[in-house]
């Protein structure tokens, strides 16, 4: 078994329901009795239908958000506020289009109280990592959707963190830009090996990338599956490594398990639009 490494965390939700009212008044149940563990280290993927509680485990775990029963641990401690050491890649690009990508990138050191020097030094060294060396002075929008995702990925690894939360972070890009950025996301990773959660809706990209993909039900959404992916590592070109016969089999078998929930999922959404024609 791995050891615990230095910036590690495990994550932990045990029996965590989250209930939400909506715009309407109408009480809505996102998820239910989740139970779900991350090791220290350890690269999970989830995937589930559309409106399942994927993200909502991200925010639980960050402490963005509380859940209405049980409990979310991060490394051992309950969580009842912001998670400490938690570094989060959304969707969208959530940088500050009016502050540079050097500043957007030594952002998270400043408001930790590092010397903006300092933190403008190890902004940069970042920005080489990721490929952005020269583009320092550049503003967001005139970088290519790639190029803003290595500034996210940047801007939440200076923070050195313990867990890294992901949600759908590579969804927007062209198939092309997504594999790349999948192959610098592990090498990223393999640095200092935070926990990971990251939801994505690609299965491939969660075998590909993952130690454990967990598989979440039709909403209200519980864990209704958990498969170690036993595919060696490094990893290398995750372009590659999906022609892996491992590979094959265990899209396979997630697929089974993934396809009924999508297909029950679908026939709700299907169901919810005649009654409202």
């Amino acid at each position: 078994m791995q050891s615990k490494a230095i910036g590690q965390a495990g994550i932990e939700l045990s029996n965590v329901t989250k209930r939400f009212v909506t715009p309407t008044g109408v009480a809505m149940t996102a998820l239910r009795n989740v139970n779900l563990s991350v090791e220290p280290g350890q690269f999970c993927a989830i995937v589930g239908p559309t409106g399942c509680g994927k993200s909502t485990t991200l925010t639980m775990a960050a402490g963005l958000d509380l859940p209405s029963a049980g409990t979310v641990k991060v490394g051992g401690r309950l969580v009842d506020g912001l998670t400490k050491g938690a570094g989060f890649v959304f969707q969208a690009d959530a940088l500050l289009p009016w502050k540079s990508v050097l500043t957007n990138v030594a952002l998270g050191p400043i408001f930790r109280g590092v010397d903006k020097k300092l933190a403008m030094e190890e902004a940069r060294e970042w920005l080489t990592t990721v490929g952005l060396a020269g583009f320092e002075n550049h503003y967001p929008h005139q970088l290519s959707g790639g190029m803003r995702k290595r500034v996210s990925l940047a801007a939440a690894l200076i923070n050195k963190p313990s867990m890294l939360l992901m949600d759908e972070p590579f969804s927007a890009l062209d198939v092309q830009t997504r594999a790349i950025m999948s192959n610098e996301l592990l090498t990223l990773w393999e640095k200092n090996r935070p926990s990971v959660m990251f939801v994505t809706h690609d299965l491939e990209e969660a075998i590909a990338l993952a130690d454990r993909v967990v598989v979440i039900s039709a909403g209200p959404g519980t864990v209704k599956a958990i498969f170690d992916i036993d595919l060696p590592r490094p990893r290398g070109e995750v372009q590659e490594i999906r022609f892996k016969p491992r590979f094959l089999e265990l899209y396979q078998q997630i697929w089974e398990a993934l396809r009924e929930e999508v297909e029950r999922a679908y026939s709700r959404t299907a169901t919810a639009m005649k009654g409202a024609a």
